[in-house]
């Protein structure tokens, strides 16, 4: 039983990593073509893509359940289209134990997701943001087209680019007074957090102060920095909620909560982190119940485009219900949970038909 294991395990194992190979070489080819139109100043075609490159872990996590659902109608097909599966029902194996059989390779996938999630796609997707706006305007003067605008009290802040760590490049703060009138301007070519004093560190930088009707310059070297800004801070402010950890959500989740601000876009992104393991499963379970129901005796062919048809399908569905449940004010939980929830009763209920 052992070997019978190991044989079906390796069969879907190898079938999802097929799977995500091809759909994770597609997404590539697509996204450099993107990002070629955006080449200029001094990000050119090989920055393009190191960025893409470096954005491959958050690729690849968007892609596991997709090609969980794929890689078991195409691994589990080819056992049924060589008559083995039917050896092994014939043989006194139950279709609950090949389930098992299919389910613990997935488990290695679920991890990986898992891993990939909270520990390296935060930090990469903030790094090559940060390069790739580093390499397009540098440490030049503000650029208000893209970077992150931050304020704090009654002063504002534009960053051109935020690397991770607490390295910011073309750092613009404009200081105004109780009547909104400009004080001071000034800029920095780079800035540099310092964890010890818990300070930030200008370099290059140029002042403008606004005196009566004159203005008054002054260059230095370095200037100390006092500001509540943090590198977890900036992390959350330039990285979309789904490119955020679930350690990192949760904890802005309960500043936003004591602040009384809206945070039902990360509770929504939260809630599709935390219940991605059960996505996967359930459309495992769907992939299984097509091959011993209504997909028996289709073509390799047939079986994938079903499978791709299912998976867009319930991309859409979950697409939909995100928003809603900001827009109608249900819980974001329930927009991840009804069509897993949905995908597990279709797979158990055609599992049960079939065995």
């Amino acid at each position: 039983m052992r070997r019978l294991s190991r044989h079906v395990g390796i069969n879907i194992l190898v079938a999802i990593a097929m799977a995500l190979l091809v759909l994770v070489g597609l997404d590539v080819i697509a996204a450099i073509i993107d990002e070629a139109g955006a080449i200029r100043n001094n990000y050119h075609f090989s920055d393009a893509l190191i960025y893409v490159g470096t954005k491959l872990p958050s690729t690849i996590y968007e892609y596991i359940p997709f090609a969980s659902l794929i890689g078991c109608l195409f691994g589990l097909g080819i056992l049924a289209t060589n008559s083995e599966v039917i050896v092994m029902r014939a043989s006194g194996v139950s279709l609950l134990r090949i389930v098992f059989f299919v389910i613990r390779p997935v488990l290695l996938f679920v991890l990986l997701a898992a891993a990939i999630g909270e520990y390296f796609s935060p930090y990469l997707d903030q790094l090559a943001e940060g390069r790739r706006e580093y390499l397009r305007k540098g440490e030049s003067a503000l650029d208000s087209s893209s970077g992150l605008w931050n304020h704090e009290g009654r002063e504002f802040m534009h960053f051109n680019a935020v690397f991770p760590g607490g390295v910011l490049f073309g750092v613009s703060r404009f200081q105004f007074d109780d009547d909104r009138s400009l004080l001071e301007a000034s800029f920095s070519s780079r800035a540099t957090y310092n964890a010890a004093e818990d300070i930030w560190v200008e370099e290059n930088v140029s002042i403008t102060r606004f005196v009566g009707n004159g203005t008054q310059t002054d260059k230095q070297i370095t200037r100390r920095w006092d500001s509540e800004l943090t590198p977890e801070v900036l992390t959350l402010n330039i990285l979309p909620p789904d490119s955020l950890s679930i350690s990192s959500l949760y904890q802005y989740i309960n500043f936003l909560d004591q602040q009384s601000v809206d945070n039902a876009p990360y509770k929504l992104a939260f809630w599709s982190k935390v219940l991605q393991p059960l996505v996967i499963i359930g459309l495992v379970l769907i992939g299984i119940s097509f091959v011993f129901g209504p997909l028996r005796d289709s073509t390799m062919g047939f079986r994938i485009f079903i499978g791709v048809v299912v998976g867009v399908s319930f991309r859409i569905i979950q697409d939909m219900l995100g928003p809603f449940s900001i827009v109608f004010g249900f819980p974001p939980v329930l927009a991840v949970l009804l069509p897993v929830a949905f995908c597990v009763t279709l797979g158990l209920y055609l599992l049960r038909r079939s065995g």
